[in-house]
């Protein structure tokens, strides 16, 4: 009997003070992904690519400021419905959803993923809400 293993989803969401159109060009740009796009002040994204279709690829390079570690976070789009969601396949195989819901002025993004094996759910929690954290805070102040 084949088993299959269910991967543990976290979910992390914020309501951004700006209309979906400007919250969806500050999320798929790689220009401003690049400003907002890290968990903490010791970390950054010098580079980011966005093919913002079905199949289309997108990469952000993760770096440590001190040098000290680094990473390229990626994937493969699966969906994308302009100003509504976004579901891609990272490198890894896990999945990510992500929801974006119009409110007049104001747009709750909603990021829903498959944990992974290594760091704990907290910590994966923590970590990706820091970032959409940030997320708002770069849209709101530009």
């Amino acid at each position: 009997m084949e088993t299959v293993d269910k991967k543990e989803t976290i979910t992390v969401a914020a309501t951004v003070n700006a209309p979906i159109e400007k919250v969806w060009e500050f999320w798929t740009t790689p220009g401003h992904i690049i400003k907002w796009n890290n968990a903490s002040d010791d970390w950054h994204t010098p580079h980011a690519e966005n093919d913002l279709r079905v199949g289309g690829k997108f990469l952000a390079r993760m770096e440590a400021k001190d040098g000290s570690y680094s990473f390229d976070f990626e994937g493969v789009y699966d969906e994308v419905k302009t100003n509504e969601s976004i579901i891609y396949t990272l490198g890894d195989g896990r999945k990510v959803e992500i929801t974006f819901e119009a409110d007049g002025q104001t747009t709750k993004v909603i990021e829903s993923f498959e944990a992974e094996g290594t760091n704990s759910l907290e910590m994966q929690q923590t970590g990706w809400q820091a970032i959409l954290d940030n997320f708002k805070k770069y849209t709101e102040a530009n």
